[in-house]
């Protein structure tokens, strides 16, 4: 199977230049440093995935603003200077975000030719100003198509994007996702331009109600729900999930899963139709997030990591943690101590 080389071990930069706790300098200044950068590196990853919110570069007129790419610049020079590729993953577009109680209507972006002329207005100028670093810096189209049922415009807007970066970047490797939030089984519905520079990316939270469990943000998640890891069977993680409309959906539903254990092959078994496209098309995979919250148990989060690592690794699927620092998931966090040791073995 074709690989993603160059990024097979990262973890992304959340909540510095996209989800941040506030749009400011200070923040922007303080968050990430290069010391972030060379513990990263001292870790033993060989990338990090850099999310992007649309407000950091461009303002309410539609102008770009020269001082939000000072951040990418600098998180560019930092992994040239610790020997880490980046990838520019844009986190929210005008009109969409993955969040979407963060958007007034998050699936007009879908229909509304204004809205995708500036998603592409956008790609335009991160492609001419950073195609020159393709040895190191790939382009991800955008984060996290909510709707399953927006398949077809999605695959119409990010082919209409990829053949625009295309013809400033020839050889910028471009990262494109499916719908239903990246997930795994959507893989297969992913129709867009390929070439061997593209790859096809998912993220992997399954089952979302364990690593979610308690998460405040997840609609019908409680304070004291919670799953462990391994579990017994994938009918119980099912009614678990019928419980929180957030988990009603994904890649645990998909037929090739019925009757199957949650333990150490369950991974091997999500990824398969993903895989399988892989093969017929000789596009690379790359997991572009997966992690578990700090809410849950350290050992289970453990546990889940080895098993997400050892399937990953047999098909060589590259991956990116989520995330280093804060945001529920931060790596860098007390709760991570187990999971660091095992993640940072593992690189």
């Amino acid at each position: 199977m074709s690989k993603f080389e160059g990024f097979y071990k990262g973890i992304n930069l959340g909540g510095w230049i996209s989800q941040c706790s506030e749009y400011t300098k200070e923040h922007y200044e303080s968050f990430i440093c290069e010391d972030d950068i060379k513990t990263i590196k001292s870790w033993g990853f060989d990338h990090v995935r850099l999310p992007l919110d649309y407000e950091v570069i461009l303002d309410e007129k539609g102008n770009f603003i020269e001082g939000g790419f000072s951040y990418i610049d600098r998180c560019i020079e930092w992994c040239k200077k610790n020997s880490l590729n980046m990838i520019l993953d844009l986190h929210k577009t005008p009109g969409y975000m993955f969040d979407t109680n963060a958007v007034p209507n998050p699936d007009a972006f879908f229909h509304d030719a204004a809205l995708q002329d500036l998603f592409v207005k956008i790609w335009t100028e991160l492609a001419s100003r950073y195609a020159s670093y393709s040895s190191m810096l790939a382009f991800e189209l955008l984060n996290e198509i909510v709707n399953p049922k927006l398949e077809r415009e999605w695959n119409a807007i990010a082919s209409r994007a990829i053949k625009t970066i295309r013809g400033i970047a020839p050889d910028s490797w471009i990262v494109v996702g499916g719908v239903d939030y990246n997930s795994v089984s959507a893989v297969p519905g992913i129709d867009v331009p390929y070439d061997k520079k593209t790859v096809f990316t998912f993220h992997c939270y399954e089952p979302l109600v364990f690593t979610h469990q308690k998460a405040p943000w997840v609609k019908g998640m409680t304070a004291d729900f919670e799953v462990s890891y391994p579990g017994s069977s994938i009918e119980y993680v099912r009614e678990k999930s019928a419980l929180i409309p957030q988990a009603q959906h994904g890649a645990v539903f998909a037929k090739c899963m019925d009757g199957l254990k949650i333990d150490e092959h369950f991974f091997e078994n999500l990824f398969a139709p993903a895989i399988e496209t892989s093969k017929k098309t000789g596009v690379p995979l790359y997991c572009g997030e997966y992690g578990v919250i700090d809410r849950a148990p350290q050992e289970d989060t453990v546990r889940w990591l080895r098993d997400i690592h050892k399937a990953l690794e047999k098909h060589q699927i590259g991956r990116a943690l989520w995330s280093y620092k804060e945001m529920d998931f931060g790596l860098t966090g007390s709760h991570y101590d187990l999971a660091r040791k095992e993640i940072t073995a593992s690189s």
